[in-house]
């Protein structure tokens, strides 16, 4: 499968992302035709991972694929924790970075060719990565190709409900990098419209963030749908599997 060529090539040849990662800090936004900016929280993608962020690795089961991983702060804390996690990002600065803190990750768009597809136990999809690509119905099924059957996504949200696809230029507001690409905002009703064919598994807010768990069918799905949904509730993550996606480069 192909990329979105316009949304990995502005992304990966954004010249203010890489340089706001490489310093930490923003201002970083993604800039509408219209003037309308949309903050990007670099500060918060470039520090270590928060209580929200490890509420929602806690909530993790098995092989963990963090899609749009940026500079790779839940990476480096799963690959800390002991558990199986590869990020891909189409941004060389945000693989660099990942990888320096002790993470594997690889520079990929979700959309290529990836290690362990249809093995991945987690997809992460975070920090408005449901986003990527503009169309949120083929994000989805590209989730539920690289997931096992009845593997589990878990979605960051808009906290407003919202439902829209805009062309956007990376901007530190004084250069915007490249040409526009699709990006898309999703708050969670809008997510639940489209995941037809997922199953849902709890959703959540924290920290003023808003989250989506949803498991993918399998012939089973019916008869495990209460054990699985038990299992997001507690909070336990299963332990990795002996055969790992990761190790499948």
């Amino acid at each position: 499968m192909s990329a979105p060529p316009a949304t990995a090539l502005a992304w990966a040849s954004a010249d203010p992302y890489a340089a706001a990662l490489r310093a930490g800090r923003g201002p970083l936004f993604l800039r509408r035709s219209d003037g309308w900016l949309l903050p990007l929280e670099v500060e918060r993608w470039c520090a270590r991972a928060d209580r929200v962020d490890l509420d929602v690795l806690d909530r993790c089961e098995g092989t963990v694929l963090d899609v749009g991983c940026g500079p790779g702060r839940l990476v480096a804390e799963l690959a800390a924790r002991g558990r199986a996690v590869l990020g891909i990002d189409v941004s060389e600065a945000a693989v660099d970075h990942t990888v320096r803190l002790g993470g594997q990750a690889l520079r990929r768009s979700v959309f290529e060719a990836l290690p362990g597809e249809g093995r991945w136990d987690t997809v992460l999809l975070m920090d408005g990565n449901v986003g990527i690509g503009g169309d949120p119905r083929a994000l989805l099924d590209r989730a539920a190709e690289l997931l096992r059957p009845g593997g589990l996504l878990i979605a960051e949200t808009a906290p407003a409900d919202v439902d829209e696809r805009v062309h956007v230029r990376i901007t530190d507001t004084h250069t915007a990098a490249g040409a526009a690409f699709p990006w898309a905002r999703l708050g969670t009703p809008a997510l639940l419209r489209h995941a037809r064919g997922w199953e849902r598994a709890g959703q959540w807010t924290a920290g003023g963030r808003t989250f989506v768990a949803l498991r993918s069918r399998s012939a089973s799905s019916s008869a495990e749908a209460p054990k699985r949904t038990a299992l997001i509730s507690s909070q336990r993550a299963r332990k990795p599997s002996g055969e790992s996606p990761v190790a499948d480069r």
